[in-house]
């Protein structure tokens, strides 16, 4: 990787997003963070170590914002996903408010696939670009914990949603071998960001925003179109 790779994290004021902003930029990193609430985004710069990093607004789900952000950038060479939709763990798909699930599926899966159509022009100018999509196990098939077929047809858009961002990952990657462009999914694993989260065995925030930043600094020999967690892959 360069001495100072230039990276874009989405949803970035707040949890894992916010977190891996900050051990990128202790990683040397210059971190773009993006985010809705321009004050949260400004919060999460002022708080990095190191310099030149910037704050820039943007809302995953208008496709006018994304082309905003795209036509502020003359450099890019790490994409992090991150932004995603709320889970509801109750909601089953015999019972799903489709228009909902409309919502959950254009936050985790065609946010990601435009704003990836839309930064690849810079990202190609990069000696090592990266592509990081943050998923989930709720996306697997075979996560013994959360996975499609573990959880009793509940947070059904959530993970049908994750399940197609790792059906693009894998896609993505394939369009893209012979490229520099490594392109791999994350889970972060059960991750304390919510009250209650600590009881279930989740793991503290930086544990899982630590998986993020590891493939975000993938050698240029590393894996392509695959799915981890802590480093390790997860078969989905």
């Amino acid at each position: 990787m360069p001495a100072s790779p230039v990276t874009l994290v989405t949803g970035a004021t707040h949890g894992i997003g916010a977190e891996v902003c900050r051990q990128l930029a202790a990683a040397g990193h210059t971190v773009l963070v993006t985010g809705r609430d321009h004050h949260a985004v400004d919060e999460v710069v002022a708080g990095l170590e190191g310099s030149g990093h910037r704050g820039l607004s943007l809302h995953v789900d208008d496709p006018e914002a994304i082309q905003r952000l795209a036509a502020q950038l003359d450099r890019l060479d790490v994409l992090i996903n991150n932004a995603a939709a709320y889970v509801d763990w109750t909601e089953t798909a015999t019972g799903a408010d489709l228009g909902a699930a409309r919502g959950v599926m254009e936050t985790n899966l065609f946010a990601v696939w435009a704003l990836v159509q839309a930064l690849l022009p810079v990202l190609r100018r990069s000696e090592h670009p990266r592509i990081v999509n943050v998923a989930s196990g709720a996306g697997s098939h075979d996560d013994p914990l959360f996975g499609l077929a573990t959880r009793g047809g509940r947070a059904a858009s959530y993970g049908i949603s994750k399940a197609a961002q790792l059906a693009l990952t894998s896609t993505l990657a394939a369009e893209l071998e012979g490229t520099p462009i490594l392109v791999n999914a994350v889970c972060p694993g059960l991750t304390a960001t919510y009250p209650g989260a600590e009881a279930m065995g989740a793991h503290p925030v930086s544990v899982g925003a630590a998986s993020v930043v590891w493939a975000a600094q993938l050698p240029d020999d590393g894996p392509r179109g695959g799915f981890f967690r802590h480093g390790e892959r997860v078969p989905w």
